[in-house]
């Protein structure tokens, strides 16, 4: 009994976030410190390979990357700023900015469903995660800065995977970003929090890319 009031409690709670406002999410981010910036949004019926807002022919993420090329400047946590772009442009996705206060680790959502089984059993708290689309997993860590070792770290761009990683595997960091809840994509699905920020804390990236890599190999 229960387990059933928990199931519809986060039913519920996931029907109510889909219903949110775009531009209350942004700026329940902002309020946590999260930079957000204005994301392109997916269309409905149109010609094909045009899905995006962007209208970019073949646009790879329709829906899920920046408005502007200069959304690494754009990026705020200032509430009136966020507003007011939301005001003007309501449907807009809203685009988390990562390398600054937090990374994401973002994996196939098999391996992630594997990985948080591995955690569970060792204890280890996930901190965020998000599901993206039916896809793909977000584990949002935080961040690291600027280490002296330039090598450590990779960007992770729109037309462009990380490299000499384990396969399956992208860490957001400096110069990428994330689509966040409960913006939607171009295929009718969406983006939704599983653990929410609110209620897990962001976790140390170290502690959890072990088990992630571990579920990436064993796939």
């Amino acid at each position: 009994m229960v387990d059933v009031v928990r199931r519809r409690s986060r039913g519920r709670a996931r029907a109510a976030e889909r219903q949110q406002p775009l531009g209350i999410a942004a700026e329940r981010y902002a309020a946590m410190g999260w930079p957000v910036c204005l994301g392109a949004h997916p269309r409905g019926a149109v010609e094909p390979g045009r899905a995006c807002s962007c209208d970019r022919v073949g646009c790879p993420a329709p829906g899920a990357h920046p408005v502007s090329p200069t959304w690494q400047m754009q990026a705020t946590v200032d509430i009136n700023v966020i507003r007011g772009w939301w005001e003007a442009r309501p449907e807009a996705s809203v685009m988390l900015v990562t390398g600054r206060v937090f990374d994401v680790l973002d994996v196939p959502a098999v391996t992630g469903a594997a990985a948080l089984g591995r955690m569970s059993a060792a204890g280890v708290k996930s901190g965020p995660v998000a599901a993206l689309g039916g896809d793909r997993m977000l584990f949002f860590v935080l961040t690291r800065g600027s280490p002296a070792d330039e090598d450590e770290w990779w960007s992770c761009g729109l037309d462009s995977e990380p490299e000499s990683v384990t396969p399956g595997l992208r860490w957001h960091c400096r110069d990428s970003y994330v689509l966040a809840p409960p913006s939607r994509l171009a295929a009718g699905t969406g983006c939704r929090w599983m653990r929410p920020p609110e209620e897990y804390p962001l976790p140390d990236s170290v502690r959890l890319l072990e088990h992630l890599v571990d579920a990436c190999e064993a796939q």
